[in-house]
């Protein structure tokens, strides 16, 4: 047997840019046949993680033992332009071929040596090491699983002699993917996986890591992946006690969270219960050791007798109420955040000087200029015979004022050009009619402000208005945090202007609000809560989406492009 480790180890690993510790304490044992899932919020370290592991960047401290043969999903492949496909799958196959050729040199040395001759044992050792190995990379079917593994993803109609500078970036991506499960490492590390593929290659991809004896280590977003693939995961969000493993595929993550929130809401209610109860029961003690307070009617019989020991005793019971309040007071337990939800509140109405321009997300309402108002009662928008050349053909929608309505449709199909027409960004041929006075939020993928100097914190009151700006502050919405307030919004990333774009909805929702992929950028726990808001939010909500958790759970209409 092999001496190289069969499990991916790490201790106390510690990384840091800057002035800031990215990765601080971390602990990993990833045994073969684990699959561990990393989540948490962007920025949180997952992908500085995974390079750590891979040895594609040192620790600052801490240790790594990982096993000879580890596979890394890279974001670039590490191939020239020119390369072609045949050259990536070469470098794929060549470790297997390699072991298939050293089984054939070991073969024909026994074949050739006595039993009893020096060396014998050796060479018998080295054969069945290197036949071990092989059943486990299943190379006598490399050949036909690098075909099969192509068609699975995806790329396998591509021209084995097409050079990678001609792919797509999304093709680049599925390559090097399969690259990976064609070699079959002892460890796989995946950093967002699922992105590029559809259904069928998501599904394709979970069948496969499931197969895989090994441990597999992944960093994604896609809850449906980690539904169907993991066997633990790690939040990284900041905790106390540092990154939380939880045994078991994202639905039992999510049951366990559901479970913890219950325990923390039921840990605070009955302290607030004692709170009360203790500042009562002192406020009455304090009353009845007033100073100048005589003896009431019941207590004048024998007063002069008992006063100073029923004063002792209401004076100990005092003193214990207060101590108790004070260690409570000190040690409370702090208040669970609220839930994402859309808060509609009789506030005035945002200023647009703050909000996204038009080439981005109109987070705040508007009012679209095409239309008059839609012939049916409760229908905010209604389209007839709408034609948007190359883009998109729809004969007919209304969108009622309670509307719940998925778009779905593969790339290209008009998804997004449709939300633009339902916004009155986009003007179209055909019959487009918005009731009068309709306030509309769009979410677009593409985020620009009008005012990229500003900071965050002064953007949002800007854009809201100081009433609802106090009234829903920026930082109880869970979408920015407390330490990016203050940065301007020119320097915020293009998850984090995104966020910061859904908290002006969130905070002022429209009547029509429309999003478009609104889980892109937003961490599982996120659009766990994102998808909860949005059952009982306010108004009409449209959105398109390519999050298979969302689309498979949706109870809602669904228009297919």
């Amino acid at each position: 047997m092999s001496d190289a480790p069969a499990a991916l180890v790490a201790r106390d690993i510690v990384r840091s840019f800057g002035t800031g510790r990215v990765v601080d304490g971390f602990s990993l044992t990833a045994p073969p046949g684990h699959r561990i899932g990393l989540i948490g919020e962007n920025g949180v370290g997952k992908s500085t993680l995974l390079r750590l592991l891979a040895g594609a960047d040192e620790p600052d401290a801490g240790s790594i033992v990982r096993p000879a043969d580890l596979g890394f999903l890279h974001q670039e492949m590490p191939f020239a332009a020119a390369a072609t496909l045949t050259d990536v799958l070469d470098e794929a196959l060549s470790e297997v071929r390699g072991a298939l050729a050293e089984i054939e040199r070991l073969s024909a040395r026994l074949a050739g040596a006595e039993e009893d001759s020096p060396g014998h044992a050796a060479l018998l050792d080295a054969y069945g090491r290197q036949l071990e190995r092989a059943q486990e990379q299943e190379a006598w079917d490399a050949d036909r699983r690098a075909t099969m593994v192509l068609e699975g993803l995806g790329v396998g109609g591509i021209q084995r002699d097409r050079t990678l500078g001609s792919l797509s970036g999304g093709q680049r991506g599925r390559l090097a993917l399969a690259s990976l499960l064609i070699r079959r490492p002892s460890a796989l590390l995946l950093d967002e996986p699922t992105n590029h593929l559809d259904d069928n290659a998501s599904a394709f991809l979970e069948e496969q890591v499931c197969g895989l004896p090994g441990a597999v280590v992944v960093a994604s977003h896609d809850r449906a992946f980690l539904d169907a693939v993991c066997t633990d995961l790690i939040d990284l969000d900041p905790a106390v006690d540092g990154p939380v493993r939880y045994g078991g595929n994202y639905s039992a993550y999510q049951a366990e969270k559901r479970a913890e929130r219950e325990r923390w809401e039921r840990r605070f209610a009955e302290e607030q219960e004692e709170l009360d109860v203790l500042r009562r029961s002192i406020g009455t003690t304090t009353h009845r050791l007033a100073p100048d307070r005589g003896p009431r009617d019941n207590e004048k019989m024998g007063y002069g007798v008992r006063a100073n020991r029923v004063q002792s005793q209401i004076s100990r019971r005092a003193r214990n109420a207060a101590r108790r309040l004070d260690e409570l007071e000190r040690h409370r337990v702090a208040e669970p955040p609220q839930p994402l939800r859309f808060r509609r509140t009789a506030l005035a109405g945002p200023s647009a000087e703050g909000t996204p321009s038009a080439a981005g997300d109109p987070s705040a309402g508007g009012n679209p200029s095409a239309g008059g108002d839609p012939s049916a009662e409760g229908v905010l928008v209604s389209l007839r015979d709408v034609r948007v050349p190359g883009r998109l053909a729809l004969d007919r929608l209304d969108v009622s004022a309670t509307e719940r309505l998925l778009v779905t449709g593969e790339n290209g199909a008009g998804k997004s050009t449709l939300l633009a027409v339902l916004a009155g960004r986009l003007t179209a041929d055909g019959d487009v009619r918005h009731k009068r006075g309709l306030s509309v939020g769009l979410l677009a993928q593409d985020t620009v402000f009008r005012r990229p100097d500003r900071t965050v914190r002064d953007l949002y009151a800007q854009a809201l208005g100081p009433e609802r700006a106090e009234a829903v502050p920026l930082s109880s919405l869970g979408l920015m945090g407390e330490a990016d307030l203050g940065k301007q919004v020119g320097r915020l990333s293009v998850g984090q202007r995104r966020r910061l774009a859904l908290a002006l909805l969130v905070a002022h929702p429209p009547e029509l609000l429309l999003l478009d992929e609104p889980t892109n950028h937003l961490s599982p726990r996120l659009c766990d809560e994102l998808e909860a808001a949005m059952g009982p939010g306010p108004g009409a909500i449209v959105l398109t989406g390519h999050d298979r958790w969302l689309r498979r759970r949706w109870r809602g209409r669904e228009l297919r492009l």
